[in-house]
């Protein structure tokens, strides 16, 4: 697929564009707001957009007619937390052709975008049930049970895109110190990389994606 990624949480989009891109995918763009989509959209063929629901600018939804206008082959596929029948039916009505959960694991998001290039219409059930029927609070903590509090505070910088450099001065500790608590990290998440740490910290409801504080207790 060719793919472009529109978030307003920068941390999260290029997160997701590096695991769609080691999956073999092709990521024509990588936005933080509808309005920078727009000449995206015009310049670059894409088979689907993954787009937030909310931004500060306003929804997705709100923005639907002129993004559609500006890619009529494009299919578009929101990513929310949680999602009203209202906001279904409305986004259906305006073309959207997929609803993905924002806290899922990201091969989930990836099938979604999968499903809707190949023609369907597709609404991921477990936005139907909001942010603690995919993730519950119980989840969140018994994941966070098995990190110190060196190790959270290392997956809140994370999630802010700090560096394992800016990591360890920011901590007040050697570089060296600084790759053991992140390696630390990624071992409890069971992931390979910082990128799927955001992402699996964002699925557990561990960090906030928009702010990068820690949610979890």
């Amino acid at each position: 697929m060719r793919v472009i990624v529109c978030d307003d949480h920068a941390v999260f989009a290029d997160s997701l564009s590096l695991v769609l891109a080691d999956a073999g995918h092709v990521v024509v763009g990588v936005v933080y707001s509808p309005a920078d989509a727009l000449p995206v959209l015009r310049a670059r063929q894409a088979d689907v957009c993954l787009i937030d629901l909310h931004f500060p600018a306003g929804t997705a939804l709100e923005w639907m007619p002129r993004l559609r206008a500006a890619a009529p082959a494009t299919r578009f596929v929101v990513l929310t937390g949680f999602l009203e029948q209202p906001v279904l039916s409305a986004g259906l009505a305006l073309g959207v052709r997929g609803f993905a959960h924002k806290g899922q694991q990201a091969r989930d998001i990836l099938g979604v975008l999968g499903r809707v290039a190949a023609g369907e219409v597709v609404v991921d059930q477990a936005v139907r049930h909001g942010g603690d029927g995919a993730r519950p609070r119980s989840q969140a903590q018994r994941v966070a049970r098995f990190l110190t509090p060196r190790e959270r505070e290392v997956l809140t910088r994370l999630a802010r895109g700090e560096s394992t450099q800016a990591l360890a001065k920011s901590m007040g500790v050697t570089r060296s110190t600084a790759r053991s608590h992140v390696q630390s990290v990624l071992s409890k998440l069971g992931v390979h990389s910082q990128r799927e740490a955001v992402i699996e910290a964002a699925r557990h409801g561990l960090v906030s994606v928009e702010t990068g504080e820690w949610l979890a207790g």
